[in-house]
């Protein structure tokens, strides 16, 4: 079965392009294309699959550029189509009778007819768009229950992540970080009797896990932290105890950046006040952020400094 264009009504493939089926070099849906695989990849395989035959040669540079991105591209479709690529000096016969005379060249090949081509080493979105005129994009994967809840949170929308979290520590009660991360969630609700009653409740091991002690130093700082009425009666006082809660309730509010500084600052002005509380302090506020935050990072760093 002969590779027809539909505009022109010529054949694109020639007799002697038929052969015996050859395997995958690559994967599934990369192939690299011989004399003895061109048959069923491309005509027969295009039956069933749409195929994008990427015509390239080594000496050419636009060619270079191309094919990686026309492999990301059939790794991220996933089989909704397969690239074959066929080295034109390898195979010039095959790419005469295509009627190739300039690389890079991209035909679409579906049942067998050429749908669309182009020339060249055109950006990535404009192949995204050429591709998707035939091809269904690849649909994003659906979030997972944890996602789900993460972007809750991230929304300012705690009880949604709180019954999210809730069905996970039903449907999955001997994986402890998931009422973790309820007691998380509870707190951000705003009811931090019940986040302590949760991590209360972990077996050992995990009740003193990083991830439980960053939730309960967030719960501690909330406790802590003077109220607005505190605050309000420290007026202008600049004093060391003055900085020290107001750096609480930043932290206690979220406001870790502000807090972290106001805490580093209060540390190298006054070490001593509160039996090195502004260091201490820190070290909490690291637990309760984790250690791959940016921000404990970053003044981790800070901090050493500071001290050496």
């Amino acid at each position: 079965m002969p590779i027809v264009d539909p505009r022109s009504g010529a054949p694109l493939n020639p007799e002697s392009a038929a052969g015996e089926a050859g395997g995958a070099d690559s994967s599934a849906y990369i192939v690299d294309l011989n004399m003895s695989n061109f048959q069923q990849v491309v005509l027969e395989g295009s039956m069933n699959t749409p195929v994008v035959l990427d015509c390239w040669a080594s000496w050419c540079e636009p060619c270079k550029n191309l094919m990686p991105v026309l492999e990301k591209l059939a790794r991220e479709y996933n089989g909704a189509f397969v690239l074959a690529k066929l080295n034109i000096e390898e195979h010039q016969q095959i790419a005469a009778q295509l009627g190739i005379r300039s690389v890079p060249d991209v035909k679409l090949i579906m049942q067998g007819q050429l749908y669309d081509e182009f020339q060249g080493a055109l950006p990535e979105s404009q192949i995204r768009e050429w591709l998707g005129k035939h091809i269904a994009a690849p649909s994003a994967p659906e979030a997972s229950p944890e996602e789900q809840a993460q972007a809750a949170l991230a929304a300012g929308d705690p009880a949604t992540a709180r019954a999210i979290y809730q069905q996970l520590v039903q449907d999955n009660p001997q994986h402890h970080d998931y009422q973790i991360d309820l007691a998380s969630a509870v707190l951000a609700e705003g009811q931090p009797d019940d986040a302590r009653a949760i991590l209360d409740n972990l077996p050992p091991e995990h009740r003193d896990a990083p991830r439980a002690r960053g939730v309960r130093a967030r719960l501690e700082f909330g406790e802590e932290a003077p109220d607005a009425a505190t605050l309000a009666a420290l007026g202008d006082r600049d004093d060391s105890e003055a900085q020290f809660l107001r750096a609480l309730r930043q932290v206690a509010d979220g406001d870790y950046e502000l807090g972290l500084d106001a805490l580093l600052t209060l540390m190298k002005r006054d070490r001593a006040y509160g039996d090195d509380a502004a260091r201490k302090t820190l070290l909490r506020v690291f637990d309760a952020l984790g250690s791959d935050h940016p921000l404990t990072v970053t003044y981790r760093r800070k901090l050493f400094a500071q001290l050496y």
